[in-house]
């Protein structure tokens, strides 16, 4: 696979902050949580490299010095790595444009762009090829979902040319969205102005789509996840660790659960459903964990139960405690008898004190 893409150069836009998935993103920017095990971009650079991508330049913004030292030169992917930072956000075209500047390719060699926040399954190396094949300026995927009103879509003719970006409604037109992996030629890059800020999916690809350039669609349904919310994060994690999406940087085998070095899961503990135990994370006998991830150094007592939530670094969830659908801070301490639900969220270093707060009026 990777002969036929040689030497490809991409820019992963990893500048956001993450604000829908605060608490968690109050230290740790979006894309370096941990998810299956590894922070979430680990899966995003093997799989880069999976299809013959040589060398990434990340488009940083915010904390920004996080991103080198959790992945260094890139060596330990086979990749070669360069960290551009704006000083002040410039939308997505203008980060794609501030990132060019560490590009090494020529002006009709194609460039990947990927988005710090997408889990993907789709074959990069087809898309690509693709647009070389129809000599494209810019080849956009596009995903097919069951509910399109929530996104902007973006409708093809017969021969998969874009012919318009149409903002969110209450009817779509198609069922076919933007799924944030696009390929551009390079000199189309180096035509957005550069240090303003410029989005491409309100400026960029429908100023080319007028100036009659070929704007493309390569579309499917492979697996797709934009991991921007916590329920979101939760389900990212959970398709990796059940192998429902593959990935060549997941640090064990698939299965029910994951356990990191130093992680203590008592025999006498059910966890299930994709969880991810983070290293040293001890859970108790006759505790409870279904489809959640937990971080580094939290605990789960004894009879606690942990649903489809996040449970921070070092936190603790105590004794017949029930936590669904929530996320617990790094640090926080759930009393005894709480029941936490319905996306509620525990800021850092919070302690709640025996039975604060219930959703039930059981005794």
């Amino acid at each position: 696979m990777e002969s036929s893409l040689p030497d490809l150069e991409a820019i992963l836009l990893v500048g956001g902050q993450g604000t829908r998935l605060r608490p968690l993103t109050l230290g740790t920017p979006k894309p370096l949580l941990p998810t299956a095990g590894v922070p979430f971009l680990a899966h995003q650079l093997a799989r880069a490299r999976s299809f013959g991508v040589r060398r990434i330049v990340f488009a940083t913004s915010y904390k920004a010095s996080m991103f080198e030292p959790a992945f260094g030169d890139g060596s330990a992917f086979g990749l070669s790595l360069e960290y551009i930072t704006e000083e002040t956000p410039l939308g997505t075209g203008g980060a794609i444009r501030n990132a060019a500047e560490a590009l090494t390719v020529g002006p009709s060699d194609p460039v990947l762009i990927l988005n710090g926040d997408i889990l993907s399954g789709h074959d990069i190396g087809d898309q690509v090829r693709t647009h070389l094949a129809r000599h494209a300026a810019v080849t956009l995927h596009l995903t097919e979902v069951d509910d399109p009103s929530r996104f902007g879509c973006v409708p093809t003719d017969e021969t998969g040319r874009v012919t318009a970006f149409l903002e969110k409604t209450p009817n779509p037109v198609t069922n076919r969205i933007n799924a944030g992996c696009y390929v551009f030629t390079r000199s189309v890059i180096d035509s957005i102005p550069r240090d303003e800020v410029v989005s491409v999916e309100r400026e960029t690809f429908p100023g080319l789509i007028e100036a009659g350039e070929l704007v493309l669609g390569y579309a499917d349904r492979t697996y797709w996840l934009d991991v921007g919310t916590p329920a979101a994060f939760v389900r990212g994690s959970r398709d990796l660790v059940l192998g429902r999406v593959g990935s060549p940087a997941l640090p064990g085998p698939t299965g029910e659960f994951l356990a990191l070095e130093g992680a203590q899961v008592s025999p006498e503990a059910k966890v299930q459903g994709g969880t991810a135990v983070g290293a040293r994370v001890v859970v108790e006998a006759g505790a409870t964990v279904v489809g959640s991830v937990l971080t580094d150094d939290c605990v789960i007592e004894t009879g606690a139960s942990v649903t489809d939530s996040v449970v921070g670094r070092g936190a603790r969830i105590c004794a017949g405690t029930v936590v669904c659908d929530a996320v617990i801070g790094d640090g926080a301490i759930v009393g005894p008898g709480n029941e936490l639900q319905n996306g509620v969220r525990i800021w850092p270093g919070v302690e709640l004190p025996e039975r604060a707060m219930r959703y039930s009026s059981d005794v």
